[in-house]
């Protein structure tokens, strides 16, 4: 079985809520860029620091902080068998990068130890399933009013919370997200396929139907 996992996909595809049951299932971390980012944001550190400064701007966090973050992140030793990357790369030259960081922390290497999950799936469907998405601000987790609704309306399973709504997740910043998504993240599809770890999962299915398939990727390899 492979040892370090990249999901792929469209915004609003079901990455996030398939990582997290993996990363429980595996007993291995989720490595979540934006939630690294925020991490170290909040604890001050010297990275942190550094991409505030460019957050506080209105500009994108540089490449090379971002991979430092990565970096530090899976030398850590509960990587030491395995991480699933979330947010990360997002293009063609981030995946260099990570191929990059992977050769120097040494632990895995890129082709032989990775495998990119690529979550398949209509913009249309992804359109409707963002504007009715709702999320736990306190606990993370994620409801779709059509497919996936909390018990209470409104209100979170697991700890109560009144569900928010993310503000991006309307149809007209959707539809930019996936112009985005399509320039830019789009084209690690044929990166990864050139490399020979790509496999394809069909995400237009109910959530308990894509686990039981992921399971069948994950644990053929």
């Amino acid at each position: 079985m492979k040892k370090v996992f990249i999901f792929l996909g469209p915004p609003g595809s079901g990455k996030g809520t398939q990582t997290s049951r993996l990363a429980d299932k595996l007993s291995v971390p989720h490595v979540d860029t934006g939630s690294l980012l925020r991490k170290n944001i909040q604890d001050e550190t010297e990275l942190g620091i550094i991409a505030k400064g460019f957050i506080d701007k209105g500009q994108l966090v540089p490449l090379h902080v971002v991979s430092a973050v990565i970096k530090d992140r899976i030398q850590k030793d509960d990587c030491k068998d395995g991480y699933i990357l979330d947010g990360f790369p997002r293009s063609v030259e981030q995946a260099d990068e990570l191929k990059k960081i992977m050769s120097e922390v040494g632990t895995f290497d890129l082709k032989e130890d990775a495998l990119a999950i690529y979550f398949d799936i209509d913009n249309e469907v992804l359109i409707q399933r963002l504007i009715n998405r709702r999320s736990c601000p306190k606990c993370g987790t994620i409801y779709n009013l059509i497919s996936n609704p909390p018990k209470i309306m409104d209100y979170c399973d697991i700890c109560d919370t009144k569900l928010t709504i993310r503000k991006d997740d309307n149809e007209e910043t959707a539809r930019l997200r996936f112009e985005t998504y399509e320039k830019e993240t789009a084209p690690l599809y044929d990166y990864f396929k050139q490399l020979g770890i790509l496999k394809e999962l069909d995400a237009d299915k109910p959530i308990t139907e894509i686990w039981e398939n992921l399971k069948e990727i994950v644990f053929d390899e």
